[in-house]
């Protein structure tokens, strides 16, 4: 079985955001974590940053657009929902209206979907527009494995 939480700790390590980070959702085959990086990232060098994380841990990515997206989101719902009680329906496209909410709260937005080993993951970072303050980091983290 994969280790989320050492998938979880390469992740945050390599964007300097696991001082302070936290799990949202800690479950046998999920894991969410929170944190902020310490990095003195700019807006513009957040998707440099998610390319060179991609590479570092060795990560394909995934279209947000492919039914492989679809195929993985979907296991990761199925896992939370074993989780926690969620009332509404599974929503694929609620990645992109998240993008679209932190944008219109002011915030750059860079996100990838991927696979590593056997880790399908969901990442997201955000910053201020304004420059001023730190760039935020959340992941998914599913077991992917049958």
């Amino acid at each position: 079985m994969i280790n989320l939480h050492k998938v979880a700790g390469s992740i945050m390590g390599y964007l300097e955001a696991f001082d302070g980070s936290r799990a949202a959702l800690d479950a046998d085959k999920i894991l969410i974590v929170r944190g902020r990086s310490s990095k003195r990232l700019k807006a513009e060098n957040m998707a440099e940053e998610l390319n060179g994380l991609m590479a570092s841990i060795d990560a394909q990515e995934i279209d947000m657009f492919s039914e492989e997206s679809t195929a993985l989101i979907s296991l990761m719902d199925e896992q939370i929902r074993s989780s926690v009680d969620i009332n509404v329906e599974t929503d694929v496209a609620g990645i992109e209206r998240l993008k679209e909410s932190l944008e219109s709260m002011n915030c750059f937005v860079e996100y990838k979907l991927g696979l590593t080993g056997k880790a399908g993951f969901f990442i997201v970072m955000w910053k201020d527009k304004s420059g001023i303050g730190p760039c935020f980091v959340e992941i998914v983290l599913s077991n992917a494995e049958n």
